[in-house]
């Protein structure tokens, strides 16, 4: 049981796959590897001390239950549509519309935040104002994503190979200091240690991201699930290796204390050039981040309005780049309008709802399908069941709901006003064509 590509309604086309295993793999690692790990791991370090290793490990296992979760789907359905896809297949076309509500807001609120955090890092560096900044760099990035998508995947791969190379210069800093401090020591205990969890939650905000570029990527039922899998393992190694490179030379206190962790770790142990190299490199991770964000919401969106649960001129491909340019727009003309909201921590969990909400309903998703739906190939399936129940999801469930728990009031009453305004929308009705169920 398979489901047909459809074309985008507005012209007929079909996005170009052009896109094989290294450059799906490293435009995963390269979203992962972005603003999150640069801006939050100090705050993370305050909550949970020395311990901030462990947030990062408890965060990824989490993350992987519903990795394996997107694996399954996507290998089953390898649409640009992703979250939306699954969950309209699962449970009907009204959730599935909040869902993708909430991805397509999550993506936009996180290029908006990053590219602020871009502008904070250019503003120092050449004396800029921020918000003009901002929006420069979301102009450039745009034109990026015009271009095409292999121009837009070359691009990411030279920055995430410029960021990893940033990590990967504060874990060997660190290797002489190894071993200096109590790397279970948390001044805040339990309770710091998974409000971190739950903060750091956004350093992976991405590995879900890789499958909304299934109907650019070559052979996707392998390519896809492989991909998520490969970055999202690479990323757990070095945000672990980093954090414990960071405390053994600065401590969890100067972490803590700082505006720019790694620069500071660079300047302690190598002096003040130091500092101004992380600082640029940080640039390239703002600025990829921001870039692979706003392609991914614009593939959603674009996923969404070729099934009419958008306007059907969000699906318009561009004839001479393939690339769904009013989507584009539409995100680029969103994230300006975001460029003045909130602190990167705030909207880091803003958006960390947004992800946990929709992980309890992809997971959920794995297990109305697997009994509605027993006979549908799959490419790739989750390990482990009890009969027909798949363990793995159920624990993806619960554990989501758990982070979830730890995010507070305010972040959990705007996390509601969105899922309200998407409900909202879906009981509205769609765009769909007359007789179209």
């Amino acid at each position: 049981m398979r489901n047909e590509e459809p074309g985008s309604p507005a012209t007929g086309m079909k996005l170009q796959r052009e896109l094989g295993l290294p450059a799906v793999t490293l435009s995963g690692i390269g979203i992962i590897l972005g603003a999150g790990i640069y801006a939050l791991l100090g705050e993370a370090a305050g909550m949970a001390g020395n311990a901030v290793w462990l947030t990062f490990a408890i965060a990824a296992a989490i993350a992987a239950f519903s990795a394996l979760s997107y694996a399954e789907l996507s290998s089953i359905f390898p649409r640009a549509g992703a979250e939306f896809e699954y969950v309209s297949h699962a449970f009907g076309r009204r959730l599935a519309f909040v869902v993708g509500w909430l991805i397509i807001l999550s993506g936009i609120l996180g290029a908006a935040t990053v590219s602020l955090g871009f502008a904070g890092y250019f503003s120092e560096l050449v004396g800029l104002p921020v918000i003009p900044s901002a929006i420069l760099i979301t102009l450039v990035l745009a034109g990026i994503l015009f271009i095409g998508v292999r121009e837009t995947a070359r691009a990411a791969i030279v920055m995430t190979l410029i960021e990893a190379g940033g990590i990967v210069m504060v874990i060997l800093i660190g290797l002489p200091y190894l071993g200096r401090v109590d790397y279970f020591a948390m001044p805040q205990g339990i309770p710091g240690l998974l409000q971190a969890s739950a903060l750091v939650f956004f350093a992976y905000m991405g590995f879900e991201e890789i499958v909304k570029l299934s109907e650019e990527t070559k052979n996707p039922e392998r390519t896809i699930p492989l991909a998520l899998m490969i970055a999202l393992a690479v990323s757990i190694l070095l945000y672990i290796l980093v954090s414990l490179a960071a405390v053994s030379v600065v401590g969890w206190e100067q972490l803590a204390a700082s505006r720019a962790p790694f620069a500071d770790v660079a300047a302690v142990a190598l002096g003040p050039a130091a500092f101004t190299l992380i600082s640029v490199i940080a640039l390239f991770a703002t600025a990829n981040t921001a870039l692979l964000m706003m392609m991914a919401s614009s593939r959603i969106i674009y996923g969404m309005a070729s099934s009419y649960s958008l306007p059907p001129l969000l699906a318009r491909v561009h004839p001479r780049t393939r690339t769904p340019w009013t989507a584009v727009v539409a995100v680029l003309l969103a994230t300006i309008a975001f460029l003045f909201a909130g602190r990167i921590d705030f909207v880091a969990n803003v958006t960390n709802f947004t992800l946990f909400v929709t992980f309890i309903v992809i997971n959920a998703s794995v297990i109305a399908l697997r009994y509605r739906a027993p006979d549908m190939i799959r490419p790739f399936k989750v390990p482990g069941a009890v009969g027909r129940l798949p363990v793995i999801p159920v624990v993806g469930m619960a554990s989501s709901l758990f982070l979830l728990a730890q995010l507070g009031t305010p972040v959990l009453l705007v996390g509601g006003v969105m899922v309200v305004l998407g409900a909202g929308l879906a009981l509205a009705g769609g765009w769909q064509p007359r007789g179209t169920a």
